[in-house]
């Protein structure tokens, strides 16, 4: 009990402080949230987790042959490379061609924002590794032992550990969003920003191997 317990602590905080940095997922949550309404940011948060969670024990399966190669986890970070790129610019164009419009009432289907979590929860390319790593480390501490039980709590503590964070920046970015429209506006620009600054590090992360 009391192991499965360290598990669930250890694996719900590290997907919970990983999740608190802004990024791609979070930032996409608050818009959501802000454009859509707050329902439509906890369901996109849900699509999210799901994903995460499909991710969480796909690195499970994959935890030790990503150690023993190393370059696998070298062409992950080049595709994420090019996916940053193409977000920095995408949000970007999109920010130049938004337009100050008047509020509106719009029907948002909730099943879209549920695919659109899991599609970008799938583009974070950097996921999987760093969820190996967790297992290589856990492995390590003997908090993990790859048993059935103890792959179920991994993945659920990362799934729970992700979406509280997004859930926490839905409802703040809703209730700042009601007093003042300026995330709405800036939304596009803060994301392309966030792209490029994460297509930069990664590039970094590249040629430091």
């Amino acid at each position: 009990m009391i192991h499965s317990l360290i598990l669930f602590f250890v694996t719900f905080s590290a997907a919970f402080m990983a999740t608190v940095p802004p990024g791609l997922l979070n930032m996409n949550a608050a818009k959501t949230s802000v454009e859509k309404g707050k329902l439509n940011g906890i369901i996109f948060s849900l699509g999210v987790s799901t994903m995460i969670m499909v991710q969480a024990y796909i690195a499970v399966l994959i935890s030790k042959y990503l150690h023993n190669h190393p370059e696998v986890v070298a062409v992950l970070l080049k595709i994420a490379l090019v996916v940053f790129a193409f977000f920095a610019i995408y949000f970007f164009v999109l920010a130049k061609r938004n337009k100050p419009q008047k509020e509106k009432v719009v029907n948002v289907s909730k099943k879209n924002s549920f695919f659109k979590g899991v599609l970008l929860a799938a583009l974070n390319l950097l996921t999987i590794p760093y969820y190996s790593g967790l297992n290589a480390m856990w492995k390590t501490s003997g908090w993990i032992n790859f048993g059935l039980a103890d792959i179920l709590i991994f993945i659920v503590a990362a799934g729970l550990g992700t979406f509280t964070v997004l859930y926490l920046y839905t409802i703040y970015f809703y209730k700042l969003e009601s007093k003042n429209n300026t995330f709405s506006r800036n939304s596009n620009y803060i994301l392309s920003a966030l792209m490029a600054l994460l297509f930069v590090i990664t590039l970094f992360r590249i040629f430091n191997q």
